[in-house]
């Protein structure tokens, strides 16, 4: 299981690529917004830092909603580095605008999935990643769990090759239990990661061990 950071934060990113299990990051209007990142040219300018710290692919989301726009967002956002994914809404549009990228060998991640049925489409036209969000959907009293049990047996059914990056991941249970599923991906806070670390056993064991060290010395 691959795991991408979910944020726009250059030293949560930094920190997670230190740590040295990152293998990508996810990003959106939202977080660019909350790291205060605002306008074309410093959004555009804050992907490059983005690129340069990390070694995995870095989804960049499209603004535009109509075909021609998408495409001509998505090719420019492709040109400024290797490692851009183009991050599209799973829309018409969006199905439409995936199609053309994966002939141009452009990636994609189609994103605002929340049906089997729309994963089936993405996979469809050949999109590198598909993001369910299964934390939203959990917010409204639906088992975003599920949705990705299901896309896991569509894909493996008929050979999909498009990945399922399991997105609106909120704590280290919903890690856990996508790895069980056979999620390709997660994306969340590094928080959901971190947190993986923790068990109160090992830290009563280290303890113990210092302590009978010390003894010793």
């Amino acid at each position: 299981m691959n795991f991408f950071i979910d944020t726009a934060n250059l030293e949560d990113i930094a920190e997670a690529q230190a740590f040295g299990i990152l293998d990508g990051v996810t990003t959106n209007p939202s977080l660019m917004a909350k790291e205060g990142i605002t306008g074309d040219d410093n959004i555009i300018a804050h992907y490059k830092k983005i690129c340069e710290i990390v070694e995995g692919n870095v989804s960049a989301e499209v603004i535009s909603t109509d075909f021609e726009d998408m495409v001509k967002e998505g090719e420019a956002l492709a040109g400024l580095n290797s490692q851009i994914v183009v991050k599209l809404p799973l829309i018409a549009d969006g199905i439409k605008a995936c199609k053309y990228f994966s002939g141009q060998g452009i990636k994609t991640n189609m994103t605002l999935v929340f049906s089997a049925g729309q994963a089936l489409l993405a996979a469809k036209v050949g999109a590198t990643y598909v993001s369910p969000f299964l934390g939203r959907l959990d917010d409204v009293s639906t088992d975003g769990l599920h949705l990705i049990s299901e896309i896991r047996q569509i894909y493996d059914n008929y050979g999909f090759e498009t990945q399922i990056l399991a997105a609106s991941i909120r704590h280290t249970m919903h890690v856990i239990h996508c790895a069980k599923i056979g999620s390709d991906i997660m994306t969340g806070p590094l928080s959901s990661i971190k947190d993986l670390l923790k068990h109160p056993l090992t830290d009563i064991g280290l303890a113990k061990f210092l302590e009978d060290y010390k003894k010793g010395n």
